[in-house]
């Protein structure tokens, strides 16, 4: 170790003797980082083990700034927890489906106590020493429940903390403050202004009335333990956009960006004139690195996503001496500095259980079929004399799936084209943003159906958790498909062959050989009925979303049913049906207290986009 980094080190262990910093900094000295290497990773990982930290410092090898004396930003919130926790996030669910994102989308629930402010990384423990001062203090005083008013203007809704509560936490923020000043030689600036939890924020005027529905569901009088929690951010990336990685990326080039699915990477709007089209430049948090990426391979993320958690204090009255000592060693582990809980009331119990979603089915209708495009002749068209496939025009699949009996097969059950690839990724991506929790996903057999549920669940990162249950009950009306025989659909084994996560443990309500060609309307109704028990029946009581994905055809013949509600006629079906796009979607929740399921808007908003007819090159050409 340099003689200049050992006096530093020494300073550093002098001033924080008996507390956690050299437990964590003698380790990483002992593998040869140096300290302010050291003190800098152990600041950007939450200072919780000497593990992350190092694997922290290792992953940033290659990060020009590592040696840049740059302080990490920190703000206090306090944030609520346990039962209002969970109407706050149902809120900002439901407000995001029906009102798309605002600006309080992009943090969690919480109350501003101080504005962000700067520590030097060897002096971040003695925040932690502030925080648990300052909570020690304010324990006492802090209200059991704090009262809390809504509030509503033209681009603000959200909840005032009442005057007399309020005092209560501001004098809690300037002890914070104070104690700051003087333990980590910081500069805080504790909120002097009317605390408030926004719900929403920088909306459209239009979805004021529709906001302030929703937060009648939100009663201030839910049981909550409110947490002080200290977090920090890299102040260099304030005004940048944050993007999540989707998938893998590799560089092919060594101004390009790796990227691992889950990375998150700060973009600068202003500097990216030496970005090509669908290219950013980016930095990544995770390796420190920048380069050029793939815009199409991320995603938005929320501004709060790369934020740092350090530690919490927990408002709550200690009743027994011997377990606030028992506790202290696992909470000061977990980074909360918190008296322990009061034993939880039955109440409270109560309302955790009554927050449960109830549960929902889903009903979606397939994407674009390559033979809605280019009609029955389609397979003539990308089929070779020998009987391989070609792919004639982008529209067409990349590749078909290996099927026993050869191309022939796809004839009566088309794939996906790409742009029904695309609509399927796009639908999937937008129940991911939805926030809907998916439990089972349900599939009619034909490749078109069973392809779209496949996508949507890449989108929804459940391919390799869930698999695909096959249910050959809710196929097409056999009347209107071709041939007068039992239509030639993939087999279980061919479809994971094809590398379809399909389940082989679902026995179905009806098996594929029971499927019979030019069924009556009213032997196909029935089927989609016993059909629909069965999957309901098969799923347990509190299954969240339940997802099938069929026909256009399904959303009536499998929704009312579950409805209580009498088939339509023929004529009004075949009508009906001709109007539901690809991927439409019909969505039922169960109301348990009424004994019924009832229709509400789907969780997401329908896809519409124009036709695109084919173009011809040689008409371009001039004529001799």
């Amino acid at each position: 170790m340099a003689a200049g980094e050992a006096q530093v080190y020494a300073k550093v262990k002098s001033k924080l003797k008996g507390r956690s910093t050299t437990l964590l900094l003698d380790p990483l000295l002992g593998m040869g980082f140096p300290a302010h290497s050291a003190l800098k990773a152990l600041a950007a990982t939450g200072r919780k083990t000497a593990e992350e930290a190092a694997e922290w410092l290792h992953r940033h090898c290659n990060d020009p700034s590592l040696d840049d004396p740059i302080p990490q930003e920190y703000a206090l919130f306090l944030c609520p927890t346990g039962p209002l926790l969970e109407k706050l996030q149902d809120f900002w669910r439901e407000s995001k489906r029906q009102c798309t994102k605002n600006k309080a989308h992009e943090v969690f629930p919480h109350i501003t106590l101080c504005d962000f402010f700067t520590c030097e990384d060897q002096k971040v423990d003695c925040l932690y020493e502030a925080l648990k001062r300052a909570g020690d203090r304010t324990l006492g005083a802090f209200p059991a429940v704090l009262p809390l008013v809504l509030h509503s203007s033209l681009s603000y809704l959200g909840f005032f903390v009442s005057d007399s509560a309020a005092d209560v936490v501001r004098d809690f923020a300037t002890t914070f403050a104070t104690e700051a000043a003087v333990l980590a030689d910081c500069v805080v600036k504790p909120c002097t202004k009317q605390l408030h939890l926004t719900l929403a924020h920088k909306f459209y005027p239009h979805h004021q009335r529709t906001l302030e529905q929703l937060a009648k569901a939100v009663h201030p009088g839910h049981s909550c333990q409110w947490t002080a929690a200290l977090y920090s951010r890299d102040m260099r990336f304030v005004h940048y956009q944050t993007l999540r990685a989707l998938f893998q990326y590799k560089p092919q080039n060594v101004d390009e960006l790796a990227l691992t699915p889950g990375d998150y990477i700060f973009v600068d709007p202003t500097q990216q004139e030496d970005a090509s089209e669908g290219w950013v430049m980016g930095l990544s948090q995770r390796t420190g690195c920048r380069g050029f990426l793939p815009e199409n391979y991320t995603e938005r993320a929320r501004e709060c996503d790369t934020w740092v958690k350090h530690r919490t204090y927990t408002f709550s009255v200690a009743v027994d001496l011997n377990s606030r000592r028992d506790s202290d060693a696992s909470s000061r582990r977990n980074g909360d500095l918190r008296p322990p809980q009061r034993p939880r009331s039955l109440g409270s119990v109560q309302a955790l259980q009554a927050a449960v979603l109830r549960r929902s089915v889903l009903v979606v209708r397939h994407g674009e079929r390559v033979d809605q495009v280019f009609g029955k002749a389609w397979l003539q068209q990308c089929s070779t004399p020998d009987g391989n496939y070609f792919r004639p025009d982008l529209n067409f699949p990349c590749s078909l799936p290996r099927r026993s009996n050869g191309i022939k097969d796809f004839e009566n059950d088309p794939p996906l084209s790409s742009c029904g690839i695309f609509q399927s990724r796009m639908a999937g991506e937008a129940l991911l943003d939805s926030g809907v929790q998916i439990s089972s996903v349900f599939s009619s057999p034909a490749l078109r159906c069973v392809q779209t549920a496949k996508h949507i669940l890449e989108e929804l990162k459940l391919e390799k958790k869930m698999r695909i249950r096959v249910e050959p009950g809710i196929f097409e009306w056999t009347k209107w498909e071709a041939g007068k025989t039992r239509p030639t659909l993939m087999t279980l084994e061919e479809l994971r062959e094809a590398n379809f996560h399909v389940s082989t443990d679902y026995r179905p309500a009806f098996p594929l050989a029971s499927l019979m060609p030019a069924e009556s309307y009213d032997e196909y109704v029935d089927r989609c009925a016993v059909s629909m028990e069965r999957i309901v029946g098969s799923c347990p009581q509190d299954a969240g979303v339940i997802l099938i994905v069929g026909h256009g055809s399904a959303l009536d013949s499998c929704i009312r049913p579950l409805l209580g509600l009498p088939p339509r006629s023929s004529a009004d079906f075949a009508q009906l049906v001709r109007k539901i796009p690809s991927l439409g979607m019909c969505f039922c929740e169960e109301n348990k207290e009424a004994g019924r399921w009832e229709l509400v808007a789907p969780p997401v908003k329908t896809l519409t986009h124009s036709s695109n007819a084919a173009f011809n090159w040689r008409s371009w050409i001039p004529d001799h």
